[in-house]
């Protein structure tokens, strides 16, 4: 049987040295489950691949796409099915990578099949946003599914939004379309979590944050300024970085809120990951151990 082998963890945990390791041992591409990096204008801030990184093996789903472009865990659930349906007709086992939790939901148990949103709607919806503000658009999710607007995270303006465009098109409740059961899948998924104890993991992360800063991170974020209402860059990194830019706060006070808000982002992954029993966590020095544990499970051989 066909096998994915999926890599997820907290951000700054070590997954790129690792996948990479996967991949040349298996002789396998490496498909990018990190919902920023598919965005090509904003590499620094997403800790994307690198150019030599992605000369060592072959990577999909990066750099991509631009920040303009409409993309949701729907179409990535997708593409990456058609991608697999290509990779298994030469290869017995896949890789699949990254720390966007719904991403890989998406692959792994799918997304409820919720309709498309038509252009005039979602423009619509944009303009509503930016003239009445989210609190109203909140209350008024309130109204019509107060069943979503109890769990929906109401400060992610995305995430309002969409649910009052399916009310919108369909006369129906978000809620309705949430099934939330796995959709069966041709293949074996085998999932690996990557753990370092915190005061570590968090002292990656603010180490990270201070090379992105030394690699241009403000360059990028003023290259990216004109959109700063796209959905791809409501993300930890740039929304301090455009309080920057607007001169709300000091470069060494953007550091630090970079750093605290991205910590902050990594107990979220975790909290998420530890609900998922079929998780099988190791250290991400244990190299050895895990290609092992990768061997024994796809019963495939090695270079």
């Amino acid at each position: 049987m066909k096998s994915l082998i999926v890599i997820t963890g907290p951000t700054g945990v070590g997954k790129t040295e690792l996948c990479l390791r996967v991949a040349n041992t298996f002789r396998i591409p490496i498909i990018n489950a990190d919902s920023r990096q598919i965005y090509r204008e904003i590499p620094i801030g997403t800790a994307a691949p690198t150019a030599e990184e992605q000369a060592q093996a072959k990577h999909y789903f990066v750099g991509t796409l631009s920040v303009s472009d409409y993309y949701s865990a729907s179409n990535y659930e997708q593409d990456v099915l058609r991608l697999l349906d290509r990779l298994f007709a030469d290869s017995d086992v896949a890789l699949l990578s990254g720390g966007s939790m719904m991403y890989i939901d998406a692959v792994c148990k799918g997304i409820d099949d919720i309709p498309t949103i038509r252009d005039d709607i979602r423009r619509t919806m944009k303009e509503r946003l930016a003239t009445e503000g989210l609190p109203a658009l909140v209350d008024e999710l309130r109204r019509l599914d107060p069943e979503h607007w109890a769990i929906v995270d109401r400060n992610n303006p995305r995430r309002v939004v969409h649910a009052l465009e399916i009310c919108h098109q369909t006369g129906r409740t978000y809620t309705s379309f949430r099934t939330n059961k796995a959709k069966p899948r041709p293949f074996r998924i085998i999932k690996i979590g990557l753990t370092r104890p915190r005061e570590e993991l968090y002292q990656r992360i603010n180490d990270r944050v201070v090379r992105m800063i030394d690699n241009g991170l403000v360059d990028e974020a003023l290259s990216v300024l004109p959109f700063r209402g796209a959905n791809a860059l409501n993300t930890v990194g740039y929304k301090e970085m455009f309080e920057y830019l607007d001169g709300l706060t000091t470069l060494d006070e953007t550091i630090l809120h970079i750093q605290s808000n991205t910590r902050r982002y990594a107990r979220k992954q975790l909290t998420w990951y530890k609900r998922d029993s079929d998780m099988k966590w190791f250290s991400p020095e244990n190299i050895e151990e895990i290609l092992n544990y990768i061997t024994a499970s796809v019963q495939i051989p090695t270079k």
